[in-house]
């Protein structure tokens, strides 16, 4: 119940309270007066069913609960006295409402009192009551029916458990007594009341004081209130800030209480029914928290007692003289005479609230409360309604907390004769000290009945009527416990009252309810049961007190806990909550940009499918229109192709090849610049002048090499599996797509097994690149497979280490520019592990993809190879280039080559005069003697604050320089000229003559450029094929091809030639010094001064942080800067870099690619016979050491073969400690079973062949670890394979339409893998995938029986007769029966056709070397040599019917061998003759070289094999100069 529901009835019943005042009062603590009833209704109901119509023990309850021994059952009592009075009270609403609504209607008492027994201003007492099931039967009756019978249970219940029954019956005969006494006063002078309620309402008295004990509304009942043990706080209680003083209710001696001692407390006395239910209220706990310690400040503004007595008109001596008063006579003033018709009330009331401040035992005091300043501690008790029959009476009860033995002063005497004239009654209070008859309400006489019989009759009938149903349960009490209370009941003498003969007599015989008032109202019958019966009823409400204390501090302390804990749930709750939020809008977001990200990846997609679906269109246009299509015709030859450099890399990373070009064009509509385009060179210092940097460079190599130390241990950190992240996307990240001339901004995304780029079409900067170069341009929607990354590299872009380069098996490469580093680092992680590739010698781990340039410099092994001459120089600086950061994506970083040769003049050029070559110690800037002291002036006059010193304004390696060689060949005159403003260069400046070149960076202060690797490799740059108008220089002369020194008669000579220069021993001696000076220590620093070889601070790595760099224009400006400055490589070592080892130093070690030894050998090795007469028509020599069964295998025409084992012998012959015993005389061992004539059946192919098949050497092919013979054929169009092991069948493989008439296979790559290209009468060619892994043609092992082809080659009309592959290259080469041969790419484009001079018609060996030679040889002796771009180098005819050909592996040399038996050696590029073996006595069918090209095995007709010396070498100019 809530402990604002007792609302104090003594307010509640001020007969001057309006409505709006009572309003005031919050009646509940957040329950309705209904509900609180209701509450209290099914709490009764529910004791009457588990208490008394039940015969359960609770001792075991009460021992468990820690009660003590009956307690339940006085529970049960003080429950059912709550119920009890509330029904009383709610009959006297009823009476009061019935008697009168007109004397009181302006104040509406009736409304006051109906807010105590629990209604509103609307309804009757009735109709609150819950479902208006009112237990009131019958009004006029003192106690209802059911409350006698509770009454009656709570006694007899557990009637054998005396002691606990005689306690109960105890309180019980008090309980009746006094109502019973109360209720005939009622009857008796029911006037008197009416009158002294109508005076003070006349009087208009509101006073409130507030007494803890009566606080109660009687509808919430304190019986519930004390088992929920909830207080009132007495703040809670709206007080009257003035109480004009009267002499209606409250007298002198009410002051004079209020005035005594420290704790005080003032009442106007209620009714019995009033009372009562204070005494049962849970109030009683309240006194604790609601009373004050120090004394009470009562009435007034004005806090001291001194103000208020003085408000109240009142003397201080008469209060104090009637504190010692014993007997006081008390006088009220006023108009008309009030007495005390009920002191029981009285003496009821003063008995209990003192207790208030009392504990149990009656001897300690409990301190009260102090209320706030201005507030009163006063409650009003009494005061009823001028009908309502309630009687209203003032007493004061003071405790002094001073004293040990609190007093008591109660009310004894009943109504008095006035002691004066305006004073009609009054009323004495006398101190009773004691514990035992401490606070005991007196019983109070009565006086005489009137005389009137009438009256008399009438009172006897209203007695009868309202007691006839209690008083038989007093008298069965009496009758029942008479032992017990004959002993407990005792006169003021001690004497038994209830003795046989007098009192037990009128119990048990008389019915009359009027003996049995009678009784009970003489003196010594309401003395005895106030001091003993009385004791037993405090006992009961103190026990409840005591109960709610308990009760109270436990609730307190469990709410406590419980608030605590629900605080902490709470406060959890907020964080859950939050967390859950904050998880939400994280789930929201992640969802939303997965969305975002499979939209993105749907669009790319669709792109991506755009763009496939226009290529392959192009692709088929191209196959069918192409005059050897479908669709062509000879008259197309006529019409101009266009043709551009395709991005494919061989092995070297150089781009040779050139494919057709659908965008091709001639550039009708372009201009040429004039002379006033360009700005001097002082423009451009000052334009660069003008530009303030915000970092210098730091020129101290040993500092920066500390820095790049910390970051080495950042990028070496440890590999770590990538996690299996949920959803298609591992990793999504804004990028940079990098390409030539274009930077374009999009989104990488990375799933488990693919990498995509969607480039932003919308980006501003994208929509301003010309269309033409993003026709260019690869990977703008680009997917890319991980099975086909090969390789990831760390780059740089504009200084910052921010890019990844991706290298692909398709050899090409793809590069990507990332915010920061940290992406870049994630990006790798998510990538396979493939690091750096496997041609450096490097782990394939992600740690070395995130190394820096100098760790993979150092960690590789290319250095050591170099020196020991097993790389080539060219193959060594394209090493240095790519690992320090230079790529063919970005043209700023362009990889950088020396120049080597500097006589452009002369009609021949000679390798062996040192003086024909430029001094690599130098750079480029300072070669010519006066142009270095200028340079050196420049460096130590230098005067500008702001840019730190140099001796180059320009870089060795620019954009422009790159785009300004490759002008000639698209897609580079595409990109020159969007960097040009749309135009050529003015002709003077344009590249149009080697020579003219090497000039100006010898003279020219602005011009130190190096070279690109292209002059070294690429012929086509020197040419204008698409004619492109360059313009007339000064002097009258046409720019279009590139003049070439007067020692090239042609590009490809210059290139030959140049490249020669490169790999000469003058350049390979003094090549670490160029290294030195572009890669090494010399780059910067004091050694960079000393060198003459300091350029621009902002071509240096780490010269700028642009991420530091917030304002955006300063920040594109330093961009911009740093593209038209160039860039420096990264520094790849910061000492001296070895020397290259001397060719004779190396002269004795095996192997060995380039010794010059003595001729001391005879040319002929050995000859071996087979026992079988049958031509060998197949050789295939893989002798490569590292193979399981290096072997020479060989066919013969019957399909017998043999695995011949090699033994390498040949470079060991001659070194130093060589001795016969260490090896094998002979390099080729017969196979035993061949030899034995033993196991012949696991050597011989028994399928049969189509009959019209000629078997020559294009029907075999061996793979390259000697395990496996593919055969072709046969006459259902198949090609098989065959374990060498074994000989038996392993694969057959279907595919063409006719029977397959040539097989040829590619080189091999790691792990065996290589491609096998099949030619058929049909007319096409297939091309195949053999895994050296499953060993079968085809990835798929599952699926062996029907592999698909690679690609399909159309174009050919007749049988194809003869196929070479070159992987490297990528390019199919094939030869038809009656010609011409086509050559395709490996992913089945047509590319173009070789076409010989008119009598080289029938094509029937072809040979592809990876050097970019194609040496066809044509029936009756003609040869011709086409560079893989279709140009026709060279042809020469012989008399011998050629049967086999071989190209040096550096493609330099052709070995020729046909029926005349003899061998040939000729120089590729002009076929010149070199050397003849002696010939033989059959005629030769195969041939094939050993790995280290220094044996030449042929296969002759007459059934054997020859092995000959020999050495590419000797044929060398060095060589042959030298020796």
């Amino acid at each position: 119940m809530d402990s604002r529901a007792p609302v104090d009835s003594g307010r509640l019943h001020s007969p001057g309270k309006s409505l709006t005042e009572l309003e005031n009062i919050e009646a509940t603590q957040g329950m309705s007066t209904e509900t609180a009833v209701t509450f209290l209704n099914r709490l009764m109901a529910m004791v009457d069913v588990l208490v008394f119509s039940s015969s359960l023990n609770f001792s075991e309850i009460e021992a468990e609960k820690n009660m003590s021994s009956g307690g339940l059952m006085r529970q049960c009592l003080r429950l059912v006295c709550c119920v009890a009075v509330r029904n009383c009270l709610e009959c006297r609403q009823r009476q009061r409402d019935r008697v009168t609504k007109t004397s009181l209607a302006s104040n509406k008492p009736q409304d006051n009192l109906q807010s105590i027994t629990g209604s509103n201003t609307c309804k009757t007492g009735v109709q609150n009551v819950a479902g208006n099931l009112s237990p009131i039967k019958d009004p006029d009756r003192l106690l209802q029916d059911v409350d006698i019978n509770r009454l009656r249970a709570v006694v007899f219940r557990d009637v054998d458990d005396s002691k606990q029954a005689q306690f109960l019956a105890l309180a019980v005969v008090y309980f009746i007594s006094v109502l019973m006494v109360s209720k005939y006063r009622d009857i008796l002078e029911p006037q008197r009341e009416i009158a002294r309620s109508g005076s003070q309402i006349s009087r208009n008295i509101r006073q409130e004081i507030n007494s803890p004990t009566s606080t109660e509304n009687p509808v919430t009942f304190p019986e519930a209130n004390k088992e929920k043990d909830i207080l009132t706080p007495i703040e809670d209680i709206q007080v009257e800030s003035s109480i004009p003083h009267t002499d209606s209710g409250i007298g002198e001696e009410q002051i004079t209480g209020l005035m005594n001692g420290s704790d005080l407390e003032t009442g106007t006395m209620p009714d019995v029914m009033s009372e009562l239910l204070s005494s049962f209220s849970s109030e009683v706990k309240k006194s604790q928290e609601s009373l004050a310690e120090s004394p009470i400040e009562v009435l007034k503004p004005a806090s001291s007692v001194t103000n208020v007595s003085q408000g109240k008109g009142m003397n201080v001596k008469e209060i104090l003289k009637s504190l010692v008063a014993a007997p006081m006579e008390r006088a009220e003033s006023g108009a008309e005479p009030v007495s005390y018709p009920d002191p029981t009330v009285k003496r009821e009331a003063q008995a209990i609230l003192p207790m208030q401040f009392h504990s149990f035992d009656r001897s300690v005091v409990v301190p009260v409360k102090k209320p706030p300043p201005g507030s009163l501690a006063v409650n009003t008790v009494g005061g009823a309604g001028t009908t309502s029959n309630l009687v209203t009476g003032s007493a004061t009860s003071v405790i002094s907390p001073a004293s040990a033995t609190p007093k008591s002063m109660i009310n004894t005497t009943g109504a008095a004769e006035a002691a004066s004239t305006s004073s009609s009654s009054s009323s004495s209070s006398s101190f009773v000290n004691g514990a035992t008859s401490k606070n005991l309400p007196a019983v109070q006489t009565v006086a005489p009945m009137p005389e009137d019989s009438a009256e008399n009759m009438s009172i006897t009938a209203k007695l009868e009527r309202a007691l006839e149903k209690v008083a038989p349960l007093l008298r069965e009490i009496f009758v029942d416990f008479a032992p017990f209370l004959s002993r407990t009941l005792l006169g003021s003498h001690g004497q038994e009252l209830l003795i046989e003969g007098t009192g037990l007599v009128c119990m048990k015989s008389s019915t009359s309810v009027v003996e049995l008032v009678m009784l009970l109202c003489s003196q010594e019958w309401q003395n005895s049961i106030q001091k003993n019966a009385g004791l037993a009823f405090i006992e009961l409400i103190n026990e409840g007190r005591l109960l709610c204390h308990a009760m109270k501090d436990h609730i307190v302390r469990v709410a406590n806990e419980a608030e605590f804990i629900l605080n902490r749930q709470r406060a959890e709750d907020v964080h859950k909550h939050a967390e859950f939020e904050s998880q939400c809008a994280q789930y929201t977001a992640d969802r939303r940009d997965e969305e975002k990200m499979c939209d993105h990846l749907i669009s790319a997609a669709k792109h991506r499918d755009h763009v496939t679906a226009n290529q392959l269109k192009q692709k088929i246009l191209n196959i069918l229109t192409n005059k050897h299509g479908a669709w062509g015709n000879i008259s197309q030859s006529q019409q101009h192709d266009f043709w551009r450099l395709d991005y494919w890399e061989d092995d070297l990373r150089r781009r040779r090849r050139f494919i057709r070009n659908a965008f091709g064009s001639i550039h009708p509509e372009v201009l040429l610049k004039s002379a006033e385009d360009y700005g001097t060179d002082e423009d451009v210092i000052k334009s660069k002048k003008t530009f303030r940097t915000q970092a210098v460079i730091n020129q101290n190599a040993e500092t920066e090499l500390m820095l790049e130390g910390d970051d080495d241990t950042v990028s070496l950190l440890q590999e770590k599996e990538i996690d299996n992240l949920a959803g298609p996307v591992v990793l999504s990240t804004p990028a940079q797509l990098i390409a030539p001339v274009v930077v374009a901004k999009g989104t990488l995304s990375i799933t488990t097994t693919e990498i995509y780029f969607e480039v932003d079409e919308d980006d501003h900067g994208f929509k301003k690149i010309d269309p033409k170069v993003l026709a260019y341009t690869e990977g703008l929607h680009g997917k890319w497979m991980f099975s086909e990354i090969r390789a990831v590299f760390s780059r740089r872009y504009l200084l910052q280490s921010t890019a990844l380069e991706v290298f692909m098996a398709n050899r090409t490469s793809v590069m990507f520019n990332f915010p920061d580093q940290a992406t870049v680092k994630k990006v790798v992680y998510s990538l396979p592990r493939v690091g750096v590739g496997t041609s450096y010698g490097l782990p394939q781990a992600r740690r070395i993809s995130l190394a820096s340039p100098r760790q993979l410099f150092k960690s590789s092994n290319m250095t050591q190879r170099w020196q020991r001459r097993e790389i080539s120089n060219f193959e060594y600086l394209m090493f240095l280039n790519t690992v320090a950061g230079r790529t063919y994506n970005d043209l700023n970083q362009y990889p950088v080559f020396p120049w080597v040769i500097t006589n452009y003049e002369s009609e021949e050029l000679d390798l062996t005069l040192p003086g024909n070559f430029r001094d690599l110690s130098k750079p480029i800037g300072s070669l010519n003697p006066k142009r270095a002291v200028f340079y050196a002036e420049r460096y130590e006059t230098w005067e500008d604050d702001q840019i730190p010193p140099h001796h180059y304004n320009t870089h060795y390696s620019t954009a422009t320089s790159t785009l300004s060689w490759l002008v000639r060949i698209e897609p580079f005159t595409t990109f020159f000229l969007n960097a040009n403003e749309g135009k050529f260069d003015y002709p003077e400046r344009t590249f149009s003559s080697v020579a003219k070149s090497w000039r100006n960076c010898q003279r020219d202060t602005s011009d130190v450029k190096e070279l690109i690797p292209e002059f070294y490799y690429l012929p086509e740059m020197f040419v204008n094929s698409n004619s492109y108008n360059l313009g007339i220089r000064e002097d009258g002369t046409v720019v279009f091809d590139v003049e070439l020194p007067i020692w090239a008669k042609k590009p490809e000579d210059f290139v030959r030639i140049n490249r020669m220069g490169l790999e000469s021993e003058f350049v390979s001696c003094q090549l670490h010094q160029w290294i030195d000076l572009i890669f090494g220590y010399k780059q910067r620093g004091p050694e960079a001064v000393r060198a003459l070889n300091v350029f621009h601070y902002l071509t240096y790595e780490g010269s700028v942080n642009l991420d530091s760099i917030t304002d955006s224009g300063i920040r594109e400006a330093m961009e911009a800067h740093i593209q038209n400055l160039g860039q420096m490589p990264s520094q790849l070592l910061i000492e001296p870099h070895p020397p290259r080892s001397s060719a004779m130093h190396l002269c004795f070690l095996p192997q060995s690619p380039l010794m010059f030894k003595d001729q001391m050998q005879q040319d002929v090795i050995m000859v071996l016979k087979f026992p079988s007469n049958s031509p060998v028509t197949h050789v295939a020599a893989n002798t490569l050491p590292h193979l399981s069964t290096p072997a020479v295998v060989t066919v013969t025409c019957s399909r017998l073969f043999a695995v011949n084992r090699w033994h390498n012998t040949v470079g060991l012959r001659g070194a130093p400690g060589y001795s016969l015993e260490q090896a094998h005389h002979l390099p080729i061992e017969m196979d035993p079973l061949i030899a034995n004539n033993a196991g012949v059946n696991k050597r011989q192919i028994t399928d049969l062949v189509d009959q019209s098949i000629q078997i020559n050497a294009h029907c075999f092919v061996v793979t390259a670890d000697n395990r496996y013979i593919l055969v072709c054929g046969f006459w259902d169009k198949s090609f098989r394979v065959y374990s060498t092991e074994t000989g038996k069948l392993t694969q057959i493989v279907f595919g063409h339409w006719d029977v397959v008439t040539c097989l040829a296979r590619s080189e091999s790559y790691i792990g065996g893998d290589c491609y096998i290209v099949s030619g058929s009468r049909d007319a096409t060619l297939l091309l195949w995938y053999w895994s050296g892994r499953h060993h079968i043609i085809g990835d798929n092992p599952n699926n062996s029986d029907y592999p698909a082809p690679r690609a399909v080659l159309t174009g050919h009309d007749h049988e194809v007769v003869s196929v070479s592959v070159c992987a490297e290259l990528g390019l199919v080469i094939s030869g038809a029966k009656e010609g011409p041969c086509l050559v395709h790419t490996i992913t089945g484009d047509l590319l173009r056709a070789l076409e010989g001079p008119e009598n080289c018609v029938y094509p029937r060996l072809i040979s592809v070397s990876s050097e970019g030679h194609c040496i066809i040889y044509y029936e009756r002796g003609r040869f011709c040599n086409f560079s893989i771009n279709g140009k026709l180098l060279g042809q020469m005819e012989t008399n011998d019917s050629t049967r086999a050909l071989l190209l040096s592996s550096d493609g330099q040399n052709l070995v020729t061998g046909g029926d005349n038996g003899v061998v040939e050696v000729w120089q590729a590029c002009d076929f010149k003759q070199l050397y003849v073996y002696p010939g033989c006595d059959a005629g030769i069918r195969a041939m094939d070289l050993s790995h280290d090209q220094r044996t030449l095995i042929t296969g002759m007709a007459s059934g054997s094999i020859v092995a000959f010396n020999i050495d590419f070498n000797r044929w060398h100019y060095e060589h042959q100069n030298r020796y």
